[in-house]
């Protein structure tokens, strides 16, 4: 996948808007609307859209940390957040951010506050209100295509058990995806059930045999048992369950865990100071 001329539509992006001393969101519209920078996603691919959002993300986010100029620092800040709001993907991908990154980003929230730039700290407050920012250890930045791939993956799946949490909430289907249908039916009692009824089918059965013929009957101990045939469903409920878990990426309950905010946390202190 070529990202180079959405990089560079990016640079050039940046490049009007810091030569212009620009330091707002306000300046950064403006540029966009009269650029028609909205287009920039008629171009994208049609598979790996989550690789191809994080790529843009990732961009913006080297120069917002960069040692350039406090404008293109901003205008880098402004331009991942638009790229955020107008993507086309729904859900919408999240913006990635390391903790050096995170530490970065605060040293330019502090740089706009000296500077009296008041939006930028409303801005970021904002971003982390609508749940923008997915924070992990990983820098992007200095990864390999492939461990940015495996990444993007990971978080990926922890979105769909987000989404997966939110759908299911306090709804039936839930019960039943992680429902033990063994337990729920109590098989083992009554397997214990069906095992005493057999034994004492087969001996009336026997018994009956001394005295009668019992060809036409004697099928009834040969097939399978009711046992039998519910091991089955409750072994094709499993798999099927197993599968689901596989295809979509969702914890199963035992393994979901609550996910570490520490960073958002950190950053939302920060803010508020």
């Amino acid at each position: 996948m070529d990202l180079k001329p959405f990089k560079l539509d990016i640079d050039e992006l940046l490049d009007e808007f810091t030569q212009g001393n620009c330091l707002t969101l306000a300046d950064l519209k403006r540029i966009w609307m009269e650029r028609k920078f909205s287009y920039i996603f008629e171009a994208r691919p049609i598979k790996n859209s989550s690789y191809f959002m994080q790529s843009l993300y990732t961009h913006c986010i080297g120069h917002m940390i960069s040692a350039g100029p406090l404008s293109r620092r901003l205008g880098a800040l402004y331009c991942l957040y638009c790229l955020h709001e107008i993507q086309p993907y729904r859900p919408g991908f999240k913006i990635y951010f390391s903790l050096g990154e995170l530490r970065k980003l605060r040293n330019l929230i502090g740089e706009a506050k000296q500077n009296k730039i008041r939006p930028v700290p409303a801005l970021v407050k904002r971003m982390l209100e609508k749940n923008m920012f997915l924070f992990g250890f990983v820098d992007m930045l200095g990864n390999t295509t492939r461990q940015r791939v495996d990444d993007i993956t990971m978080q990926q799946q922890r979105r769909v058990q987000v989404a997966y949490d939110k759908l299911f909430v306090t709804s039936n289907i839930e019960r039943y995806l992680h429902m033990s249908l063994g337990a729920d039916l109590e098989l083992g009692n009554y397997k214990k059930m069906l095992s005493e009824y057999e034994q004492t089918k087969a001996i009336a059965i026997q018994e009956a045999s001394e005295s009668t013929e019992i060809a036409d009957v004697k099928h009834i101990i040969d097939n399978k048992t009711t046992g039998d045939v519910l091991d089955e469903i409750v072994n094709k409920w499993d798999a099927q369950k197993d599968e689901y878990y596989e295809k979509t990426g969702i914890s199963r309950p035992d393994q979901i865990t609550a996910a570490d905010d520490h960073f958002q946390k950190e950053l939302e202190n920060f803010l508020v100071e």
